[in-house]
C-alpha cells in the first residue's frame, strides 16, 4: 500500500519542490554542517524565491566547498571575487560576506560554547520540534516568538540576513 503524500501548497508541482517538501523540510537536522548550509542558503534566498535557491543549491555545494565552514571561515577577497564571477549562485556580495562571516561566528560558538551552534538554535525550540497544524496557508505567520528571539540572538552574535522571517523559514525547514 503506497502512503499518500499530502503536501503544503507552497510545493506545487515543480519536481524538485515536491521533492525537498517530500523528503527535507520538516525533518529534523542536528548535523552542524548541513544547519549552515541550510542558514546561509536562506540567506541568500532573502528578496527571492526557494525554488530559486533550490535550483542553485548544487551550484551553492560546489562554489562554497560543501558548506564546509572551517574552509569557508579561511575565504579571502580572492575568495570572494571567484564567488562575485560565478554565475551559478546569487552573486550579491554582502550575502557571500555574511556567509563567510557566518562561517567564523559559526567557529567561534563551536569552540567556546557547550553544544556549539546545534545547541544554539535548537534551544529556542526547548530541543524538540514544534509540531503546526495550520488549515490554511493564511494561518501560516511569516514570523514567530521563536524567530524573532534567534533572529535577535543571532544578530546579536554578529550574524547577518538572518532576521525573523528567514529564521523563521530556516526554523521550519529544520
Amino acid at each position: 500500500m503506497v502512503k499518500e503524500i499530502i503536501r503544503c501548497g507552497w510545493a506545487g508541482s515543480d519536481p524538485l519542490y515536491c521533492a525537498y517538501h517530500d523528503e527535507e523540510w520538516g525533518v529534523p537536522e542536528h548535523d552542524n554542517r548541513a544547519l549552515y548550509e541550510k542558514l546561509v542558503l536562506d540567506g541568500f534566498q532573502a528578496g527571492l524565491s526557494w525554488i530559486t535557491i533550490l535550483r542553485k543549491r548544487e551550484n551553492f555545494r560546489k562554489a562554497f566547498h560543501g558548506f564546509d565552514h572551517h574552509r569557508i571561515a579561511r575565504y579571502t577577497n580572492c575568495d570572494i571575487d571567484r564567488l562575485l564571477k560565478n554565475d551559478g549562485i546569487i552573486r550579491s556580495r554582502a550575502k557571500i560576506q555574511a556567509a563567510i562571516r557566518g562561517a567564523r561566528l559559526w567557529l567561534e560558538i563551536e569552540e567556546k560554547e557547550p553544544g556549539g551552534f546545534r545547541e544554539l538554535i535548537w534551544k529556542h525550540v526547548g530541543g524538540k520540534p514544534q509540531v503546526n497544524r495550520f488549515k490554511k496557508r493564511e494561518q501560516v505567520p511569516a514570523e514567530t516568538e521563536m524567530s524573532q528571539g534567534l533572529a535577535r540572538e543571532l544578530k546579536q552574535r554578529g550574524f547577518n540576513f538572518c532576521g525573523p522571517v528567514i529564521v523563521y523559514a530556516f526554523a521550519q525547514a529544520t
